[in-house]
């Protein structure tokens, strides 16, 4: 029924302004008396096999919404009520900022992608802290942060650390965003030695803001691009390590437009979705080779189905997140992906998602 709505319906407005549409929607649920149990009625029964506890985290289940679909904290509740195991939210900025101009937000439908030059829009980081106060979703809300386009490579550690000071309060866990294609010069701080930078001083004011709280330091993720080499990808993953961080997701978007038709190839941006999957399953797989059990990996890319799920968390990932394929397989999505994961079990007699991380990687591995 949704794919139907899609083609005639939804696919015919422009892309930014669907998006915006859905966000308003689900937050309206989220504010009219049984607009919840309405949406909870469409998640799966719970499974027990699905749970676990990462970071000192309950999830309900390894799949969660990418960073980009929620930028401003907006639909938190109604996105766990579909049966989402975690949230993240962003990207954030310090500072509030519209992006870049339109458009900027294009769907390929037939091929299961789209691209996204939005430049991190972003109401800032104190009217989003305010409003997930004010909201205070359940569940895990992980909070994605990135420098503004105004701010210098050389003082974009102070952003990090200013976006960690305002949203401590808020967030389970905070990503740190150096993978976006579409502010400039992000990507250069994938590099180690400014990589180093930014997880100092996000770990520095990690400290300080739990301190304040009298609470623990939060976990901080790092976010990495789908186009590093595997070299890069272990360099990253030694700085990472190196420092505390507490987890890697893999990946971002990708400039590379393979699969696509040539009339995508000259828009800008990061392409996501099912053209993107084989590349982010190779990432998680060299980010497992080299860190083994040492940090918990997000796998992020082309994720729309029960399989694709299960392929990356046996590639390596222990939690997964889905944007483009909930974009195009509306709100039944999470329910479809977490039945085709216990059916899964059910056919292969794991007992816990746990106990398949990585087999496809580890020695004697199918």
């Amino acid at each position: 029924m949704y794919e139907q709505l899609y083609r005639t319906i939804i696919g015919r407005v422009d892309a930014e302004r669907a998006h915006r549409m859905a966000i308003l929607l689900l937050a309206a649920a989220q504010r009219t008396p049984g607009g919840l149990r309405a949406l909870a009625r469409l998640a799966p029964e719970p499974d027990d096999r699905l749970r676990l506890r990462v970071w000192n985290l309950p999830f309900a289940n390894p799949l969660g919404v990418a960073a980009g679909l929620d930028k401003n904290g907006e639909a938190g509740l109604a996105l766990i009520a579909l049966g989402f195991g975690h949230v993240e939210v962003g990207t954030v900025t310090l500072r509030p900022q519209p992006g870049n101009p339109r458009p900027r937000l294009w769907r390929a439908y037939e091929h299961g992608a789209a691209i996204n030059a939005m430049g991190f829009p972003s109401d800032g980081a104190a009217a989003v802290r305010a409003r997930m106060i004010r909201l205070r979703p359940r569940g895990v809300i992980g909070i994605n942060i990135g420098k503004n386009r105004d701010t210098s490579i050389e003082h974009a550690a102070n952003d990090y650390a200013g976006l960690v000071a305002t949203l401590f309060e808020i967030a389970n866990y905070i990503t740190i965003n150096v993978s976006s294609p579409n502010t400039p010069g992000l990507r250069s701080l994938q590099m180690a030695d400014e990589l180093e930078r930014i997880i100092l001083a996000v770990r520095d004011a990690n400290e300080q803001a739990a301190e304040l709280a009298r609470r623990n330091p939060k976990p901080v993720l790092v976010k990495i691009a789908p186009d590093l080499s595997d070299d890069e990808v272990e360099s990253v993953a030694e700085v990472a390590i190196a420092h505390g961080v507490s987890g890697i997701i893999a990946t971002n978007t990708t400039t590379r437009r393979d699969g696509l038709p040539k009339h995508y190839h000259d828009l800008p941006g990061g392409m996501s979705g099912r053209p993107l999957k084989q590349q982010a399953n190779h990432i998680v797989r060299v980010l497992y080779r080299r860190t083994g059990n040492q940090v918990p990996i997000i796998g992020v890319g082309g994720i729309s189905t029960g399989a694709d799920a299960i392929e990356r968390i046996r590639s390596g990932a222990t939690l997964i997140q889905t944007y483009t394929g909930f974009s195009f397989g509306g709100p039944s999505t999470a329910t479809r992906i977490l039945r085709d994961m216990s059916d899964d079990a059910d056919r292969n007699g794991w007992r816990s998602i746990l106990e398949i991380v990585g087999t496809d990687v580890k020695p004697g591995g199918r």
